[in-house]
């Protein structure tokens, strides 16, 4: 057995953050179905469940065709009304023979498989596979993230520019039951990150995409930030404009640093890790206390350079 999903992250296309009421317009994709909102640490709102059934092959490292047939999960997620996400995933087991639809439909977030299952060849072919005609969590993950971003409730103004990032994901369950919990966390691209996870039989898939959905999350802010403050470096600009490039992201986003919040407590050991090598809120505050400390050098200038004009301009008034 094994899990796979995919996270898709971006900045909300708003001009303010939503509140809950708003959050939970924009994610009511599923009619007659409620979203989920908390307000602790802060505001999160969750989708109900948008499936989307399959029938394809499954992505393989060797090229082996192995058809699966199931109904993927996929969520959106809105947190502290600014960043949006929406999440897939899907329970891959092995099979016996095709299924009528009622069967599938009944067991949204499984996959079954219609010959033998590999999960070594089906993990590296998922996380490191290319192929357009396999099962492809991409697409559909993207869209359900598209359509959250084309609600009329969205003014599509957002206060910076950010890209997209995605994380692909696999789990499979560790060979001892009490083996604890890793993840090889893999960046492919500057938007592209893979997480291999091994497991116990305890941990379900809901918390492990719960685990990605945060990972995938902190992966973004970290990304955005650093993009910004390397762009900052690298353009020359006035001290003004460059103050006024760096300041969104204290204003906006500052806050929703909350690495493992949500995370469940079994889990929680892959955080830790992750805060040792590489060290994401060594990295996260390295780069606020730079821009925090650009922002003080740009109002300083400000201020120096509107005394010594009031100098000039007070002369001529007698």
């Amino acid at each position: 057995m094994i899990t796979v999903g995919e996270v898709h992250t971006n900045l909300l296309q708003h001009s303010t953050a939503l509140g809950q009421e708003q959050s939970t317009e924009v994610l009511s994709l599923v009619e007659g179905e409620a979203v989920l909102t908390s307000r602790r640490p802060s505001l999160y709102a969750v989708s109900p469940d948008v499936r989307t059934g399959v029938d394809c092959w499954l992505p393989s490292a060797r090229r082996r065709q192995l058809r699966g047939v199931g109904a993927v999960v996929t969520r959106a997620i809105i947190t502290g009304g600014r960043i949006v996400q929406a999440s897939s995933v899907i329970q891959v087991v092995a099979g016996e023979r095709r299924q009528p639809w009622s069967h599938y439909l009944a067991n949204p977030g499984v996959l079954e498989t219609v010959g033998k299952l590999d999960s070594a060849d089906l993990t590296a072919g998922f996380l490191r596979g290319n192929d357009a005609d396999v099962l492809n969590l991409e697409a559909i993950t993207g869209r359900v993230l598209d359509g959250v971003q084309m609600s009329d409730l969205l003014d599509r103004r957002p206060p910076l520019r950010a890209a997209r990032t995605r994380l692909r994901w696999a789990a499979q369950v560790g060979p001892q039951p009490d083996r604890e919990v890793s993840a090889v966390v893999t960046v492919d691209s500057p938007t592209l990150r893979t997480v291999e996870l091994v497991l116990a039989p305890q941990d379900v898939p809901a918390a492990v995409a719960g685990l990605c959905e945060d990972l995938a999350l902190h992966d973004w802010l970290l990304t955005m930030l650093s993009s910004l403050v390397e762009a900052a470096v690298t353009r020359s600009a006035s001290g003004q404009e460059h103050v006024e490039r760096l300041r969104p992201v204290l204003e906006h986003l500052l806050h929703l640093w909350l690495p493992g919040a949500r995370v469940n407590p079994r889990l929680r050991p892959i955080w830790d890790r992750l805060e040792q090598v590489p060290g994401f809120s060594r990295q996260w505050n390295s780069s606020v206390n730079w821009i925090r400390d650009q922002i003080s050098v740009g109002n300083m200038a400000l201020l120096r350079d509107l005394a010594a004009r009031t100098a000039v301009e007070q002369p001529c008034r007698r």
